[in-house]
């Protein structure tokens, strides 16, 4: 199915879903992005009773009806009671399935769409159910620029090529990968395939990739290995690869105590007016430790490592830039 015709019938679902009223052909044509560039009446109404069919072949039911006897024509909308799957049993490799689906399939660009489509409604005065954009919140973010170039490389088999930053180094350096899959592991996603310049199997976080992905050569080149589990891999990759990293932490007096916790005290300063301990903290994970050291604002000041102190400095920027209230950066 064609990527415009396949957002057309999306927008025509969440129109249809979210609305308790019944809408004529000429309002859908009005409301709905993909059918206002019709050039024809007879245009929109051939495209229009494809699409209705095309939502009858996947099991979506259309009601047709009228709202008061003065309407003159049928309008049409979708029942939630019929358009909503009953409770299904699955097992723990279906659920696993599914899930990969749903996360892939949550963006943010998705509910963008959604909810300007459900706006356009209510200002056409379309009585809109309030709960229906709940549908179509997203679970896993993908706002990284490289997700979709890499996506559609694995997907056509690809080699692509991007500028990365290793985590230790603020250097760059030209990687070519042959690409396997793109997986979410720690609220983080990644690529994995074969390095061409390690002449081995890596993992690359998205978020670590500057620049523009490039995809070379032909298609079908690529071919995932049959028994690697991708998932595994990239867990593996920072199991292994990874040690433990040691952070020393300044805290303020009296607060932060759940990272004091898990610290060792090491020595006392001052910073401005404010006393504090400066504590060691030994860190599987310090991306992951980042955003909850972020947490604690001001009460909370990296010392070392500076890759982890610039992190979290990063952090505290885009709450600011955000205008997310009781966060501070000293």
């Amino acid at each position: 199915m064609a990527t415009v015709r396949a957002e057309r019938l999306v927008n025509l679902v969440l129109c249809l879903l979210s609305t308790r009223q019944y809408l004529t052909a000429d309002r859908i044509r009005a409301i709905v992005p993909g059918y206002s560039g019709a050039p024809t009446d007879e245009a929109f109404f051939r495209t229009f009773e494809r699409d209705k069919a095309e939502l009858r072949d996947l099991g979506i039911p259309l009601e047709t009806g009228r709202n008061s006897a003065f309407d003159a024509t049928d309008g049409y909308r979708i029942a939630r009671r019929d358009y909503e799957l009953g409770d299904i049993d699955l097992e723990p490799d279906e659920a696993a399935a599914v899930a990969l689906a749903v996360r892939l399939w949550d963006a943010p660009e998705l509910t963008a769409a959604a909810r300007g489509a459900l706006l356009k409604l209510r200002a056409a005065g379309v009585d809109v159910d309030e709960h229906a954009s709940a549908a179509v919140e997203p679970k896993v973010r993908t706002t990284e620029p490289a997700f979709a170039p890499l996506l559609a490389a694995v997907q056509s088999g690809r080699v692509v090529e991007f500028d990365y930053r290793r985590p230790s180094s603020p250097e760059v350096h030209r990687r070519t990968v042959e690409p396997w899959g793109v997986v979410s592991w720690r609220g983080r996603w990644y690529v994995v395939g074969h390095d061409r310049d390690r002449q081995a199997p890596r993992c690359f976080r998205l978020s670590r990739i500057q620049d523009k992905v490039k995809a070379t050569g032909r298609a079908g080149q690529v071919q995932r290995p049959p028994d690697i589990d991708l998932l595994s891999f990239v867990a593996g990759e920072h199991r292994h690869a990874q040690p433990s990293t040691l952070a020393r932490v300044w805290v303020a007096d009296g607060r932060a105590q759940g990272a004091r916790r898990r610290a060792k005290v090491v020595d006392r300063m001052q910073l401005g007016d404010d006393w504090g301990d400066v504590v060691e903290l030994d860190l599987h994970y310090p991306e992951s430790a980042a955003g909850w050291l972020a947490g604690y604002g001001a009460d909370v000041l990296v010392l070392e490592p500076d890759t982890l102190r610039k992190t979290i400095h990063e952090i505290h920027l885009d709450v600011v830039d955000q205008g997310e209230p009781g966060k501070g950066t000293r």
